[in-house]
């Protein structure tokens, strides 16, 4: 199979010296060289986004921690907004859970607002509200921080959630800056790591409780999982090794670039791109609030957006279709993790030589 450079909201580039770490030998999980190993990973990750949170690392993809917030978080109802694909899922992930879930639903392509979330509270007995903050569907960013501040000046008893799965990493987050009580994130986005692995930082809040509240579960339980790595300094159960040797050895080039860095390199990649984005077409999230991860572009034009990822593949490439109702409609680029503002260039000249830009 020929490679293809993945320009996609994930999984992104994986860099070779990355992906070596993970054929170090095996260690048992239960020793004190893994103990070592994962707690020098939890104090990478708290060295980075600047917090005093709790923090874990599970071997699951960052959808686990939808199922987390629904049987460890929401007491009896949630507030979830909905402005794409990946935050319908948390509305409805707490709803399969048994809870009770309302929607805050905005246009795809609109994001949701500080002030729409306090009056949607100001309506609704709501102990929970849970927000993605880069819908990777719709290319959004929504204003967290605003959000969370919002939340806890008239709501200081609502817990909030955040998904961060494609952002954490890339853009830059400090979790008591946001006020956030749970944000996650998962490796195979800007942490530019195979998948598998899924990162979460809670407060004490969010413990204090998830104990009183009953079927969290074994391997959905935070208070569980908490209080075993007090204990034991370890997973609860078996995790994946060989990652979590290429997350320490990826934790240590991301402090080395800093969070700040990572930012600002994220934040070229995507000015570069939504200024080509808007010569040839439209930027699908309303002004002010387009992802520095990924770009969703409307295809005004109607460009045949699989012909040109055929093309793009014999040259090595790959960028992403518009997801759900939105394929051929948007396309996305993903330019996150490890990649930089000249890597962005080739691709998008490449496309401009296609599509004869």
């Amino acid at each position: 199979m020929s490679h293809r450079r993945l320009f996609i909201p994930g999984p992104t580039e994986s860099l070779p010296e990355v992906l070596d770490k993970q054929t170090l030998p095996l260690i048992g999980h239960r020793h004190a060289d893994y103990t070592a190993l994962y707690t020098g990973i939890i104090g990478k990750l708290a060295e980075y986004f600047e917090t005093r949170q709790n923090i874990t690392v599970l071997t699951a993809s960052g959808s686990i921690w939808m199922d987390i917030t629904a049987r460890n978080i929401v007491k009896k109802k949630a507030l979830a907004g909905v402005c794409g694909a990946f935050s319908k899922r948390m509305y409805q992930t707490i709803q399969k859970s048994g809870k009770e879930a309302d929607a805050l639903e905005v246009e795809w392509g609109k994001a949701i607002k500080p002030e729409m979330v306090v009056e949607a509270l100001g309506k609704g007995d709501y102990d929970t509200v849970a927000v993605v903050h880069n819908e990777t569907s719709t290319g959004v960013r929504n204003p967290i921080g605003d959000i969370g501040n919002a939340i806890k000046t008239e709501y200081p008893d609502v817990q909030f959630v955040v998904d961060a799965v494609s952002s954490a990493g890339g853009d830059y987050l400090v979790p008591e800056k946001l006020k956030t009580d749970l944000l996650f994130a998962s490796t195979q986005k800007c942490f530019a790591l195979p998948p598998g692995l899924s990162i979460a930082i809670y407060s004490d809040e969010v413990l204090e409780r998830a104990s009183g509240i009953e079927g969290r579960g074994f391997y959905t339980d935070l208070v569980g999982i908490h209080n075993y790595y007090q204990k034991k300094q370890q997973n609860p159960t078996t995790p994946n090794i060989s990652l979590m040797y290429a997350l320490s050895y990826q934790l240590d080039r991301m402090l080395e670039e800093g969070a700040i860095g990572r930012h600002k390199r994220h934040e070229e990649m995507a000015q570069y791109t939504q200024k080509w984005a808007k010569r040839h077409f439209e930027m699908f999230p309303e002004p002010g609030y387009e992802s520095i991860t990924v770009s969703t572009i409307r295809n005004t034009q109607g460009k045949a957006v699989g012909e040109l990822n055929k093309e793009l593949a014999a040259r090595g490439w790959q960028i992403a279709n518009g997801y759900g109702d939105l394929k051929e409609k948007t396309f996305r680029i993903g330019h996150m993790g490890d990649w930089t503002p000249e890597d962005v260039k080739y691709l998008l000249g490449d496309i401009d030589d296609i599509w004869g830009f």
